[in-house]
């Protein structure tokens, strides 16, 4: 190949890289907007599902619970060695006669599993509707794959926002790197179909290396 040709070529890769990567920043932008701007809604749903991951996570869920929310709480993606009463210990909340609303998914290790796990208790339940409790930067993902899962049921979304420490440099830098984390993720779910249509395996792979962010 000529100069002119090595050239031309390297101008026309640099300009894809550079449209490719124009696109994911817009993408990201749109992402963090997004999360940010979910509404819960204030309606009651039939369940209310916590997704494992943090503290306040679970709080939040137990609080929904004891406000009337829901008939039932179930909480995907629990260690297999935890049970009811020594979770509860360990979030601190107080047995109000709720435990017994409490069910614990043990199965689960990812967002998907989340959402096979919580779509096979909904139909044992026979319910419909349910109240998504997880980490703002995780609810799009989580809403994508429980939509995919149960796309006759209601979801609605119930965003947490408390967690880590931005008042710091390094605090800020965490939240970056879990948010810029977390949207690769939603663009991999997100193509998870299309790739596994020509690669069938490529779907149990993704599922073995997708952990709880």
């Amino acid at each position: 190949m000529s100069p002119r040709r090595w050239a031309r070529a390297l101008a026309w890769f640099a300009a894809g890289a550079a449209t490719t990567m124009l696109m994911w920043a817009a993408g990201l932008v749109w992402f963090v907007h997004s999360s940010l701007t979910i509404a819960a809604d204030t309606g009651e749903t039939e369940a209310i599902v916590v997704l494992t991951g943090g503290r306040s996570r679970l709080e939040t869920g137990l609080d929904l619970l004891g406000a009337g929310r829901a008939r039932k709480l179930f909480v995907s993606g629990v260690n297999p060695r935890v049970e009811r009463p020594e979770l509860m210990r360990v979030v601190g909340h107080p047995d109000t006669g709720d435990i017994s609303r409490i069910v614990l998914g043990h199965d689960a290790d990812n967002t998907l599993g989340n959402a096979r796990e919580t779509a096979g208790w909904m139909q044992q339940e026979g319910y419909r509707s349910l109240r998504l409790v997880t980490s703002w930067y995780h609810m799009r993902r989580s809403l994508l794959e429980f939509e995919r899962v149960m796309p006759d049921a209601r979801i609605v979304a119930e965003p947490v926002f408390a967690g880590r420490d931005s008042e710091t440099w390094t605090g800020w830098a965490d939240v970056a790197v879990l948010t810029v984390s977390e949207y690769d993720k939603y663009l991999a779910a997100l193509i998870r179909p299309e790739i596994t249509a020509v690669w069938p395996h490529a779907g149990e792979n993704s599922m073995a290396v997708s952990h709880h962010p």
